[in-house]
């Protein structure tokens, strides 16, 4: 079978030149006589790789040497609660904007730990914007304040960062992490689960202003400590405290590489930007389908949309898919339709999905 164009939110597509990397590497890397799935994670060999993984990502986004890169596992989600278990004891609260489903799950583990502002929420238009945020309402006393870029579920995305001032700003970055040009200077911690736009999952990476580490709240776990995950008197960041998910890092870096070679980020915000264009050109015209998110916060990422009905979405979903378009389908509490177009969706992709909702508009009218 021929490969599909998956649009899927995660686990997502991976670049194919990657794929056969991995492929061709799979039983030895390089002359090491074995598979990197075989590699200790304390051998030398293993540690080219995930050194390696850690000085592309920092030279593809620019971080700083103030801040820090983790390569951890639990996803993003334990991040939710690993944040304020690290950062809450500067004052016991924290500012929060909700702008879907991710956002509200970290609120709601974040109440665990101490007091959560909300500053506002885009509920009540089914968060098909980003709310204004009121300065007025930010609390100076927070111990950060934290967003998500860009809302895979809901298919809008942050245009411009909110002025935090001396609070350190949070963001869940797992949908468009290196997807467009960010200052990382601006966060004091980033983090993103791997298997939307940098690997397969269980990889989670966490870029992290060193000064906010070494604050845990009592009782913190010791596998819940950033600390504990750092190397400081090493030349590259991670401590590698347990076993890290080696094959992901390695696929990782692969997929940096694969970047680096495509122009880096701002070359990759270009193309997804011309991406993102085709798909909402076509539904600002239709006049079957249409996307339900504000224009101006539109993602890059994901793009949900619904046909004039319940049955044509059904029929949609069901033709795409035998046409190899699969996993189109809308998240439940949207419905319809979701197009998730990631990096490694190529172009070609995007204009064919095109093409083929042209044609079933006609064929259904």
């Amino acid at each position: 079978m021929a490969r599909v164009f998956n649009f899927s939110a995660g686990p997502a597509m991976i670049p194919e030149p990657v794929l056969a990397k991995a492929a061709a590497e799979m039983v030895e890397h390089h002359d090491h006589g074995m598979g990197v799935m075989e590699m200790s994670h304390r051998s030398k060999m293993y540690e080219e790789i995930i050194f390696g993984a850690e000085a592309k990502l920092r030279s593809l986004m620019n971080i700083p040497q103030t801040h820090k890169i983790l390569f951890l596992q639990g996803g993003a989600s334990l991040q939710f609660a690993m944040i304020p278990m690290n950062l809450m004891t500067r004052t016991g609260k924290a500012d929060f904007v909700n702008t879907g489903m991710w956002s509200k799950k970290a609120i709601q583990e974040a109440k665990k730990y101490g007091t959560v502002n909300v500053l506002a929420s885009s509920e009540d238009k089914n968060n098909t914007y980003i709310p204004t945020l009121d300065p007025a309402k930010f609390d100076k006393d927070a111990s950060y304040l934290h967003i998500t870029t860009n809302n895979t579920i809901f298919g809008t995305r942050y245009r411009e960062l909110p002025d935090v001032g001396d609070v350190p700003l949070v963001a869940d970055m797992s949908s468009n992490i290196l997807s467009e040009v960010y200052d990382a200077s601006k966060f004091g911690i980033m983090y993103a689960g791997a298997q939307k736009n940098i690997g397969p999952a269980g990889l989670t990476v966490v870029i992290i202003r060193e000064d906010l580490m070494g604050k845990t709240l009592p009782g913190t776990p010791t596998m819940l400590d950033y600390t504990v995950h750092y190397d400081k008197d090493a030349p590259f960041n991670n401590a590698m405290y347990n076993t890290p998910p080696t094959y992901s890092i390695y696929i990782a870096k692969l997929v940096f590489e694969w970047l680096e070679a495509q122009g880096g980020v701002p070359a990759m915000q270009k193309i997804n930007e011309y991406k993102a264009g085709l798909l909402y050109d076509f539904l600002d015209n239709s006049k079957m389908f249409n996307g339900p998110v504000q224009k101006e916060y539109r993602s890059l990422m994901n793009v949900p949309f619904v046909a004039n009905s319940e049955e044509l979405n059904e029929k949609f979903i069901k033709e795409s898919s035998k046409a190899g378009f699969v996993n189109l389908k809308g998240h439940r509490s949207v419905g319809g339709m979701r197009a998730s177009i990631y990096n490694a969706m190529p172009t070609e992709g995007v204009q064919a999905l095109v093409n083929f909702m042209k044609k079933f508009e006609l064929d259904n009218k």
